[in-house]
């Protein structure tokens, strides 16, 4: 049986924001400019997959290349539902990633982001919330707005900021219901009525 305690036993864990265009490109820029590839990489697959926290550090290499190439789409089954989720990758996200996985060689059977101490093993949850921490406490943002679920929010809120499109979101990030989307993207009455005022059904 496993009596493990999870990281967040304990705590007060609240909503934590997504982070905005120029954030996004403030970490890119201090994580470029301190030459820290995989924490590049990683920020970026976070991004881009919406993926949570315990989903994104179990990615292994052949999730994310096929052949000599990339992938443009991958596919990850969430821990929590056991559902299948799709997500993109787009080209800046493949170029950094394509450059820590040169560095870091190792065969398509490996954890894209092994752990320090045990090779064989993946970077813990606990490691990744500490990670992300440092990078928003780097560009002048408070730790206790911001978590690894502020990365898994981002892209989600930034289309349904341009779209409206709940169910789109609901589909990338894995909900089994549309109710947990609204809630997680914090959607409110307003939102939902201004989105209704917008909709006009044509015969």
């Amino acid at each position: 049986m496993d009596e493990r305690v999870p990281w967040n036993a304990g705590k007060k864990v609240g909503t934590k924001r997504p982070l905005t265009q120029k954030q996004i490109w403030a970490v890119r820029f201090f994580l470029d400019r301190e030459s820290r590839l995989r924490d590049r990489a990683q920020f970026d697959l976070a991004i881009d997959s919406k993926l949570r926290g315990c989903d994104l550090v179990k990615i292994k290499i052949d999730g994310l290349v096929a052949g000599s190439e990339m992938r443009r789409r991958a596919t990850v089954v969430q821990q929590k539902t056991h559902r299948p989720v799709q997500f993109e990758l787009t080209g800046d996200v493949r170029t950094s990633l394509w450059s820590w996985l040169e560095r870091r060689g190792g065969t398509i059977d490996d954890y894209t982001f092994p752990s320090r101490i045990d090779r064989n093993g993946h970077l813990s949850t606990r490691k990744y919330a500490r990670l992300v921490d440092e990078w928003v406490t780097a560009i002048g943002l408070r730790r206790k707005e911001f978590g690894t679920h502020s990365l898994r929010r981002t892209k989600a809120s930034m289309i349904y900021k341009a779209t409206g499109n709940l169910r789109a979101i609901q589909i990338r990030l894995g909900h089994s219901k549309i109710e947990n989307t609204v809630r997680y993207l914090g959607v409110d009455v307003e939102d939902a009525l201004q989105l209704a005022e917008r909709t006009e059904i044509r015969p």
